[in-house]
């Protein structure tokens, strides 16, 4: 089943009256992740305080966001929805963001390096801050979460700063 968002954003006419500047349907494409993750990108920003102007509008919308699962520019933020078929393969990673994560269907297990697991159920909700984890979806239906990530300086450890850890999704990491 492929995952279908329908995006809505608002915007202020010339005489600062709210109005709808779009409804639309987002299909969900790969995520370059391996086979069978899905999503839809549904917004980013590359700034802080955000630009609400209408001159960037468009790069936002665009998806200003374009480094694999992470923010990177130091001060942005990406909201995107992911959907994970059933049974897909283990990819551990590590972002220098703090994640927002609301699973909106299914089932999906968080796990940690050290093999700590949680069970996530719908409408539970996840703060990632900078650790390496994995989502897994061990169920039999798809699990679709949404994202929100936020720039973060990187987590450190008594060795120092826990930097990005991002292998290619097909690299043997266990």
């Amino acid at each position: 089943m492929t995952l279908e968002v329908r995006r809505i954003v608002t915007t202020n006419t010339k005489e600062g009256k709210a109005m709808v500047a779009s409804d639309e349907r987002l299909t969900a494409v790969s995520r370059g992740l391996g086979h069978g993750i899905d999503g839809c990108e549904i917004w980013s920003t590359d700034a802080m305080p955000v630009d609400n102007s209408a001159r960037d509008e468009h790069r936002q919308r665009a998806g200003v966001v374009r480094t694999k699962n992470y923010v990177g520019s130091g001060s942005g933020s990406a909201f995107r929805i992911t959907q994970f078929a059933p049974g897909h393969a283990l990819f551990p990673h590590r972002t220098q963001t703090i994640d927002y994560a609301i699973l909106l269907s299914g089932q999906l297990d968080l796990e940690l390096d050290d093999k700590a697991t949680v069970r996530l159920m719908p409408g539970d909700v996840v703060v990632q801050r900078g650790t390496i984890h994995c989502w897994i979806n061990r169920g039999d239906v798809p699990a679709a979460i949404a994202f929100i990530l936020l720039d973060a300086k990187p987590c450190e450890s008594d060795k120092g700063p826990l930097p990005t850890y991002y292998p290619s999704p097909n690299a043997d990491t266990r």
